[in-house]
């Protein structure tokens, strides 16, 4: 499977293990619609003539002629690398099969002839045989085809490769959060956050505190004038 340069595949490219399983089963229904007119006389199974590979025209346009296809069609869903070739071989294959049911009825319009007679005692074998050769044939043909069509015309989840979430236009890289961490501002000493204060420093509050006092109780006005000159 081929990828564009974003490393997502292109939009008809698939896995080529898609069509693998119905490309085989329809390679072998093709075979066996192809040749089971020309080895069925050998175990009694076959319509006339009852001869080991007989030919007639009939025989190359009824069922021949759809068994190729249908092989035809089941190696290009075992090859094929994309969906084109692949619903290709699925389309082939269901137009092979739909030949088969109506093949028998539509020969003698077109002038191809009879597929013979089947060569059964029973009507329970006659019924065997038109479902072997013709119409149930055809029908499983068609339905594997219609399976592998289903599987190739999608493109599937799988297929896409989840992108990396690109960053807001005009921005940089997103970074990794971070937990905020405290640091202390480059004005501040580190002593004096965590030195305690000397009780010098408390002096001039404890002044204020005293003249505020003086000054509500009514003291002189020597008294009232800050810092007293006593101290």
């Amino acid at each position: 499977m081929k990828y564009e340069e974003n490393g997502q595949p292109r939009g008809l490219g698939m896995p080529r293990s898609r069509g693998t399983v119905s490309g085989l089963l329809l390679v072998i229904l093709g075979a066996w619609g192809a040749l089971i007119p020309f080895v069925g006389p050998g175990f009694n199974f076959a319509y006339t003539p009852d001869r080991d590979w007989a030919w007639t025209t009939a025989r190359g346009w009824l069922e021949v002629l759809p068994g190729a296809v249908t092989v035809l069609g089941g190696l290009l869903l075992i090859i094929a690398g994309n969906r084109a070739a692949a619903m290709l071989g699925g389309w082939l294959a269901v137009l092979a099969g739909a030949w088969f049911v109506v093949g028998g009825q539509i020969a003698p319009l077109l002038g191809i002839g009879s597929a013979g007679d089947p060569v059964a005692a029973t009507d329970r074998k006659r019924a065997l045989l038109e479902v072997t050769y013709f119409t149930g044939l055809g029908a499983l043909i068609i339905f594997v085809g219609a399976i592998a069509l289903a599987r190739t015309a999608v493109r599937h989840a799988r297929d896409v490769q989840p992108l990396a979430p690109a960053a807001p236009a005009g921005s940089a890289a997103a970074e990794p959060y971070r937990d905020p961490v405290y640091e202390p501002s480059p004005e501040v000493s580190t002593s004096a956050v965590t030195t305690p204060r000397s009780p010098a420093d408390a002096g001039p509050k404890r002044g204020w505190r005293r003249h505020r006092e003086g000054a509500a109780a009514g003291g002189n006005a020597a008294y009232l004038r800050w810092p007293h000159p006593s101290r």
